[in-house]
């Protein structure tokens, strides 16, 4: 790594750890977040409207990063991101603090996939395939310190700095950037995709508000949910039909006709709704049927921060050496373990067992989704490398969006059988409901490994490398 690439990569670590640390330290200031501005029934809106907007956003930067280049897309995005993150810790209300998020979810939809879209232009395939490790292992260790920092801060400072935070540390990624990124961009008449960009805002907003309202701010089978469908569908289709027809799509087509791209964002589609049930059911477990504390919870799922940035640092290592192939099914194979374990978990079943379980899925976590990322990138030229990535960021944003919502549904309705009350839910009720989520997980977790088998032997950059 020479020294413009060292500056780079600093730059890009800071932003990275910003975005990553951002939902365990707010996690951990809710409490007292709640307590300060109130509106406990809405405090769920502080982290589903960052997702929506965050996910809408993510391929729409990601084609104007094509268009204009990384640099201003980058500092447009953080700058966002920033100023979402000082009206957040300005919020006199929970209404306000809504909002806000939803501003700092628009810079992390560009802030996420740009910073990898960047190490794939300045890196080789065997530079990028290590320094892809090394950024996975940033999200573990944000994992591992955001509840540290979020109780540090809500304790002797403020809750408000869970925000204010994020700005000495932006503006230094900003400054790194902006001074120092060096790219050549061709000047020529850019043909912007309004149509797309609106069509695909709506329908996206529309479909992914069902999935992340629907059967608790209203019903499944009522009259809003089926005017979202509706919606989302008529939008979305008239986005395909623009995608085809227009000189500069958002999502081009074509990226479709790469094996690469269909297969590595189906299984980081399908492996997302799998660690979005892990990460939700299991102290659900913890703390409603073994009657445990939300610290214990959190010990339990530990292991998967030291799993996940390990995994991540093994497989780009391996992934030089043999390919992407049998790294990611290796990977893979440890997610499909780890989930079939699951299923044979008991309330009497030793701690340990489950410590080891979350452990060995951390690890496939980190070894499949970095060589996913790492495949995403190096099928394609630098024209299409934003709209490449950002694709790969959103069908696993979408993926932890729709698992919540299939599973949390089929959970509901399993206990619907024995009472209409969540809270008075028996623990063996709920942990047969819980047991019936971890049979679909594994489930899903095979099709994957199936899809996984499509992924090509080595490309020809690999093969240079």
């Amino acid at each position: 790594m020479n020294a413009y690439q060292r500056k780079i990569t600093i730059a890009l670590l800071i932003a990275t750890f910003l975005s990553a640390i951002e939902a365990t330290i707010v996690s951990t200031a809710t409490p007292a977040i709640v307590k300060k501005l109130g509106g406990l029934d809405l405090i769920s809106w502080v982290f589903a409207l960052y997702l929506l907007t965050s996910a809408v956003t993510t391929p729409i930067f990601g084609k104007l990063a094509d268009l204009f280049g990384r640099k201003k897309v980058f500092l447009v995005g953080t700058a966002l991101f920033l100023i979402g993150s000082l009206l957040c810790g300005l919020s006199q209300n929970m209404g306000q603090l809504i909002l806000f998020r939803a501003i700092q979810g628009i810079g992390a939809g560009a802030v996420i996939p740009i910073t990898f879209t960047i190490i794939g232009d300045i890196f080789s395939f065997e530079q990028r395939a290590k320094v892809q490790g090394l950024f996975s292992s940033v999200w573990g260790i944000a994992g591992l310190f955001g509840p540290l920092v979020g109780g540090f801060l809500v304790d002797y400072v403020s809750w408000h700095w869970i925000f204010f935070i994020n700005l000495p540390f932006g503006l230094i990624s900003m400054w790194i950037i902006g001074k120092y990124l060096e790219e050549n961009i061709e000047k020529q008449e850019r043909k912007i995709d309004y149509g797309g960009a609106i069509t695909f805002t709506i329908g996206t907003t529309a479909l992914l508000y069902l999935l992340l309202a629907g059967g608790t701010s209203f019903q499944w089978n009522s009259v809003i949910t089926y005017v979202l469908l509706i919606i989302s569908f008529v939008f979305l289709w008239v986005f395909v039909r623009i995608q085809i027809k227009h000189t500069e799509p958002i999502i081009p087509i074509k990226l479709f006709s790469y094996r690469e791209i269909l297969v590595a964002n189906l299984v980081s589609f399908l492996a997302s709704a799998i660690l979005i049930g892990l990460t939700t059911y299991i102290p659900l477990w913890i703390q409603n049927v073994l009657l445990k504390g939300a610290t214990f919870s959190g010990f339990v799922l530990f292991p998967m921060s030291i799993g996940w940035p390990l995994g991540a640092t093994i497989g780009s290592r391996l992934l030089i050496k043999v390919g992407a192939k049998p790294v990611s099914l290796i990977g893979v194979c440890l997610v499909t373990l780890g989930s079939f374990a699951l299923t044979f978990i008991s309330i009497s079943s030793p701690i340990w067992i489950m410590l080891g379980i979350i452990f060995i899925m951390g690890f496939g976590f980190g070894l499949s989704i970095t060589t996913f990322t790492i495949v995403v990138q190096s099928a394609v030229g630098w024209n299409l490398r934003g709209v490449a990535t950002s694709s790969n960021t959103f069908v696993r944003t979408f993926g932890q969006t729709l698992g919540v919502a299939v599973l949390g549904t089929f959970l509901n309705q399993q206990l619907g059988v024995h009472t209409d009350s969540a809270s008075q839910v028996p623990s063996q009720s709920l942990a047969t409901g819980i047991h019936n989520i971890f049979l679909i997980m594994a489930g899903i977790a095979v099709i994957s490994l199936v899809v996984t088998f499509w992924v090509p032997k080595k490309r020809k950059e690999e093969q240079a490398a």
